[in-house]
């Protein structure tokens, strides 16, 4: 079988964007980790794409983008030359959906979620929504600062299609607020509580509205000046004896039915309950420790779905938590 593995970032599709430097340490650990996995099943060999100014040391067959308007035509050949399509990608601008549709479009097998799928979990407020009438627990979500309660002192401001912690802030004061909006407009700002807990996540294996939980992992967020950072993630920390993480990944895979193979689910673990911050139908940070964490190939998971749900074997049980630290371009 050949896989055609794409990671946005490191593989050309960000060459004219300032962003790749900051956004590239975290798509290549996934990027990686990935290929890794792929490469160990026997009978699987894997296509990468890569920016022409990383270096090609992948265990992988590599086609190089060294200019902006070449990628589309080196995409849809390394697609075309493929059995499967891989995609790793960012929600926002609408990337990963695109993606999602080009591989469709080339006739590939789709080794990801489904277009309904990722076009809700681009969308917070979409995303709110969805699991909310689900009966799943969630941050509100408001689509100016005025909507908030009055009695909220502490607003979150995100993009609504924003990956992770990216241009996330944390707002105490309504006034400085309303300041910082007049000097950054833009439209695609969602507004939320802050929500007070430990910043959690899920490692989950999808299909057709039914979810095995992989790990649960505890999340390194911190936040400086008012701005959000991810620092990395300790892979499998969180135990789930009582089952309840597994129930959750069940819950929002049935409320999501087009999540299809690895996804995640950001959390912040309150006194009181697990409340959803979003839905993340893609590879994630915590991938990339995930096999030495559970000593399962996860990769091979998902090649194996739907068979692989029905395994009998816990993986978090009897595991270790894997250290998945990211260095921020300075």
């Amino acid at each position: 079988m050949k896989i055609f593995v794409y990671e946005h970032i490191t593989g050309g599709g960000m060459l004219d964007d300032p962003q790749v430097a900051a956004l590239a340490p975290e798509g290549e650990l996934m990027l990686r980790a990935l290929v890794d996995d792929l490469t160990a099943i026997p009978g699987v060999e894997v296509t990468v794409l890569r920016d022409a100014r990383l270096p090609a040391d992948l265990p992988a067959t590599i086609h190089s983008v060294g200019e902006a308007d070449a990628f589309w035509p080196i995409f849809r050949r390394a697609a075309g030359e493929a059995d499967a399509v891989w995609p790793i990608a960012p929600e926002q601008d609408g990337i990963l959906a695109r993606i999602t549709r080009e591989v469709i479009h080339c006739d590939r097998k789709l080794l990801g979620c489904r277009p309904d799928a990722v076009d809700i979990a681009t969308s917070k407020r979409a995303t709110a929504e969805v699991l909310g009438r689900a009966g799943i627990r969630v941050i509100p979500v408001y689509a100016d600062e005025s909507s908030v309660p009055g009695e909220v002192n502490e607003i979150v401001v995100k993009p609504d299609d924003g990956a992770g912690c990216q241009d996330t802030r944390l707002f105490q004061d309504r006034a400085e607020l309303r300041n910082w909006l007049q000097a950054h407009p833009d439209p695609k700002w969602i507004f939320q509580p802050f929500v007070r807990g430990d910043a959690r996540s899920l490692s989950m294996l999808c299909c057709d509205g039914r979810a095995r939980l992989l790990a649960c992992n505890r999340q390194k967020v911190e936040i400086a000046d008012g701005a959000f950072r991810f620092d990395g993630v300790s892979v499998n920390a969180v135990s789930d004896r009582d089952g309840r993480y597994a129930e959750l990944a069940s819950r929002v895979a049935l409320a999501l039915p087009g999540l299809w193979g690895y996804c995640g689910a950001d959390f912040v673990e309150t006194a009181g309950d697990a409340v959803v911050v979003e839905v993340n139908p893609r590879l994630t940070t915590s991938y990339a420790g995930l096999h030495r964490a559970v000593g399962l190939n996860p990769a091979e998971l998902v090649l194996g779905l739907p068979g692989s749900l029905e395994s009998s074997n816990d993986p978090m049980r009897g595991s270790r938590a894997i250290e998945v630290e990211l260095i921020h371009a300075v």
